[in-house]
């Protein structure tokens, strides 16, 4: 609902006026439905292109590293002892394999991202669509061997 309290603003079709107050009175949908125009489609049905995805990813990984930083900086100052909880953690042998894995990813990922970023600052002629989107696959690949490798020691 689109609320003004300025009464020299000239009118548009659909919007009425009450006293000081105008207030619209159909949704941008119905606006777009009457004049014929389509909507654009949600988010679950867009194919995201893997260059966008990968992306995500790098910023997601990014935030999951600083979290998980914080969380055992957090942990370190309320006096507890977060090597012994770590040794803990990764001996118990499923959840200590998936903990490793969760830890090794994203910061594997992010760093092999920022590695890429700095080669495509150096060359920017490593900037075609076909070679990003090839660079992205083997970034989410190269990610994934690594971090198993990494779960297993």
């Amino acid at each position: 609902m689109l609320v003004r309290n300025l009464r020299s603003v000239p009118l548009r079709s659909g919007v009425r006026s009450f006293g000081s107050t105008t207030v619209c009175c159909e949704s941008y949908t119905e606006k777009q439905a009457k004049l014929g125009r389509p909507v654009s489609p949600h988010v679950t049905i867009y194919k995201f292109p893997v260059t966008a995805l990968s992306s995500i990813t790098n910023r997601v990984t990014g935030v999951t590293l600083s979290v998980g930083v914080s969380s055992i900086a957090a942990l370190s100052l309320i006096g507890t002892d977060v090597p012994a909880l770590m040794g803990t953690i990764g001996s118990i042998t499923v959840i200590g394999s998936v903990a490793k894995f969760g830890v090794a990813f994203p910061l594997v990922y992010h760093y092999l991202g920022g590695i890429r970023h700095l080669l495509w600052d150096r060359n920017p002629e490593m900037l075609e669509n076909a070679k990003v989107e090839q660079s992205s696959y083997v970034l989410v690949g190269a990610s994934a061997v690594i971090s198993a490798a990494l779960m297993l020691v």
